[in-house]
């Protein structure tokens, strides 16, 4: 959670309801196939990519797009002039990196963790954060690890040791402001990518014959 943000706590309860709603990405994805999930997540993508692009010049666009959503919106986003996508989009843009790139379980583990961990954290850390390192706070980074480590641990077919480790990585990653010059990139992005990375790693290094498993619903899971 950034502390250094202009959102006062009910604007921050409010944009991460929004936020938590992303959690129906992964359970509808678990019941439906890659192809069709990718049919349904890229032009939903498109959507939000374009409208977040096309604000930064088209006036009409940008006036509804500030009275419609300015209010739940960071400093950083709020920047146009940098090109500066909004949450909503970089959740999408996690989404369909997720699908394409990664095995089923491991893309859905990383996304539940962005959508339940990140709420917590940014909730927590608003409201009672005190320890602060940099834009963060310690009882935020605390509450996303916790949070995590329960999302990781319900996910069917994600052996625990390597989900133990993807929710180490979210926390790390989520605690640090990313920025590439002046250009910051939204954690949205980041925390899901980057946990699912380690965890990819752990399983083509440790356990790379269940790789095929991540795939498909587990054998326990089956009606």
């Amino acid at each position: 959670m950034d502390n250094n943000d202009r959102l006062d706590l009910p604007y921050e309860i409010a944009r991460k309801a929004i936020h938590l709603s992303s959690l129906s990405i992964p359970l509808i994805y678990w019941h439906i196939s890659r192809e069709l999930t990718l049919l349904l997540l890229i032009p939903l993508f498109a959507g939000f990519f374009f409208v977040d692009l096309l604000k930064n010049f088209v006036t009409p666009l940008s006036g509804w797009y500030h009275r419609t959503f300015g209010s739940i919106l960071r400093e950083h986003e709020l920047q146009g002039s940098r090109g500066q996508f909004n949450g909503a989009t970089c959740i999408m843009m996690s989404a369909v990196l997720l699908v394409f790139f990664f095995p089923k379980i491991i893309a859905i583990a990383s996304f539940s963790m962005v959508s339940v961990s990140d709420t917590f954290a940014s909730i927590v850390g608003k409201s009672m954060g005190k320890h602060r390192f940099g834009k963060k706070s310690l009882e935020g980074s605390v509450a996303f690890f916790l949070t995590a480590v329960l999302v990781v641990l319900v996910i069917p077919g994600l052996d625990w040791r390597i989900g133990l480790v993807m929710a180490a990585i979210g926390t790390v990653t989520e605690a640090f402001v990313v920025s590439i010059g002046s250009y910051r990139i939204d954690d949205n992005l980041t925390i899901p990518i980057a946990s699912a990375t380690a965890g990819m790693l752990c399983y083509l290094l440790f356990m790379p014959a269940d790789i095929p498993l991540l795939n498909g619903i587990p054998e326990c899971c089956l009606p």
